[in-house]
């Protein structure tokens, strides 16, 4: 008992920042044409960027603002709004983002919507602050960039990447891992879709608050430890059940970035393909850190040769942190549907 408990504390210290999943949010600017030539700018700046290093989003010159830019807080946000005119259209055009005083290391999330239905998306990286937009879409260059939008969502979404880990305990062997992962991806590639494309339509937040169950229902399983247990028998059948339901949270995310309309089947493979990559990555990451970091566990929590002959050890006070976490997400996002 006494390992588990020391266990419980170094992961607990390891993971303290999750309950903050969010902080490392990019910036987001969306520039949508309202009538020829006609700009609407909005922008998002997470809160913990201070007031004097708030951004702005630029515009090529032969730009004019109708008006100094309008700031509001919104939750964990600052939202900055702002209309330009400009003498030309926007494509084969420079925009960008400006910080008046120092980037806090973000990178911002770019998305043009032009009057004839044409969507341009693009992630300016920390040291990035300027994009030409193309002059039509690519589909090589959507392919690229929904690839990467698919990868940073997963790892931005802790909730996600807890689930992932808790499929990783309960399926265990190799080959057990491979068809539940991949249940759990055909399952929200389904869902994904149909609500990317509006077939579908469920409100965000009860969602978000059903994925946070979904980890806290895993990492029970994990606790208790009944091999009879449904989840452990077909723990293929537990990942695309809770699949269904994470595609309604992947899409949420994918209908605020926007869907290119002349490449749309190519953005919604390519962000499935990146959100499996991040998943990919993220099991090697454990696996590699737990190989790696045993010789330390072992001699930090005072293991014999018998505790430490598999990774496995972990995974009852790891459950128990993740559990933790995922209530404390659970019982926030419930009780945000009265606030």
């Amino acid at each position: 008992m006494k390992y588990a408990v020391r266990s419980s504390l170094l992961l607990l210290l390891i993971l303290a920042s999750v309950a903050n999943a969010h902080d490392a949010r990019p910036n987001y600017v969306q520039i949508s044409e309202t009538t020829s030539n006609n700009f609407s700018v909005m922008w998002k700046v997470p809160a913990s960027v201070p007031g004097a290093a708030l951004p702005f989003p630029t515009l090529p010159d032969g730009c004019a603002a109708e008006q100094p830019p309008t700031w509001q807080a919104a939750g964990a946000e600052f939202v900055g709004q702002q209309v330009f005119v400009c003498d030309a259209g926007l494509s084969g055009r420079t925009v960008g983002i400006e910080f008046p005083a120092y980037n806090p290391s973000l990178s911002t999330l770019y998305k043009i919507r032009l009057a004839n239905g044409e969507e341009h998306v693009r992630i300016l990286r920390p040291d990035e602050s300027a994009w030409t937009i193309p002059d039509a879409e690519s589909r090589f260059a959507v392919a690229k960039e929904y690839t990467i939008l698919g990868i940073e969502h997963i790892w931005i979404g802790i909730d996600h990447l807890l689930f992932v880990a808790c499929l990783l305990f309960i399926a265990r062997g190799a080959r057990r891992l491979l068809v539940t992962i991949t249940g759990f991806t055909v399952a929200h590639s389904i869902t994904l879709a149909l609500s990317a494309l509006d077939l579908v339509r469920i409100p965000t937040p009860p969602v978000e608050a059903a994925i946070a169950l979904s980890v806290v229902f895993l990492a029970w399983e994990i606790v208790k430890g009944e091999e009879s247990s449904l989840a452990y028998r077909f723990p293929v059948v537990v990942s695309s059940s809770f699949g269904l339901l994470h595609g309604f949270g992947f899409a949420a995310v994918l209908r605020d970035i926007g869907l290119p309309q002349t490449e749309l089947p190519t953005a919604l493979l390519f962000f499935n393909v990146g959100v499996e990559i991040g998943q990919i990555l993220f099991v090697l990451t454990l696996l590699v850190a737990f190989f790696a970091l045993r010789p330390l566990l072992v001699r930090s929590l005072q293991w014999g040769p018998d505790d430490a002959v598999h990774w496995t050890s972990l995974t009852i006070p790891a459950s128990y942190v993740i559990g933790s976490v995922a209530s404390y997400w659970m019982i926030d996002r419930v009780s945000g549907f009265w606030l």
